[in-house]
């Protein structure tokens, strides 16, 4: 299926006190390659990774829009819907809280508030697209991700900073080996890179 508005992978976004906040918590997972789960916002505290299929062409506009009030950054890790799939990843189901209890305790995990009701105080976070996947962590790889940046100068400073730990990895080898064979050590960025502009 090719629509501009349904993506076929979804983004975990992280969080941040300001970009650079953001971006290091960014650099942190991609160094340990997994997603921490968390348990705000989702009711009956199940542990759970999160992520949104909204498409990235509509994120600069809409979840992560720095003009208005956005708890996301532009950064992230973006997978596959097949993958997250696979590992068990499934889209929330928005319903009312009254509806919770009906859910098959296998499946509350998967339950976001939903309201519209006349009467009611309106509760509808349908723009996240959420999915979740039950869990501690989430372990991922070059092969299963990509990380996402806000633009093409977060994406060199990703790359510049990898490269600089490198360097300074096979500098302090070097102090106890030959520098050929701390040369090896050094690793390539082998990561794909998407920008939101």
């Amino acid at each position: 299926m090719n629509r501009a508005d349904i993506s076929p992978n979804l983004i975990h976004f992280t969080s941040g006190d300001d970009y650079v906040d953001a971006f290091r918590r960014l650099r942190k997972i991609i160094e340990d390659r997994k997603l921490i789960a968390g348990t705000r916002f989702i009711k009956g505290k199940y542990p759970c990774v999160c992520f949104s299929e909204a498409p990235l062409s509509s994120l600069s506009d809409g979840l992560v829009n720095e003009d208005s009030y956005s708890r996301y950054s532009p950064f992230g890790i973006m997978v596959s819907k097949k993958w997250l799939f696979a590992q068990g990843g499934r889209p929330v189901i928005y319903e009312t809280d009254r509806e919770y209890r009906h859910l098959p305790e296998s499946l509350r995990w998967r339950h976001v508030a939903y309201d519209i009701r006349d009467g009611f105080e309106n509760i509808d976070f349908t723009w996240e697209r959420e999915w979740r996947i039950p869990c501690h962590h989430l372990s991922f790889g070059e092969a299963s991700a990509v990380i996402v940046v806000l633009d093409k100068t977060w994406a060199k400073r990703l790359i510049s900073e990898h490269q600089n730990e490198e360097d300074w990895k096979v500098m302090q080898y070097s102090l106890i080996m030959d520098e050929d064979i701390a040369q090896q050590y050094a690793k390539s960025f082998r990561w794909r890179v998407a920008k939101l502009r």
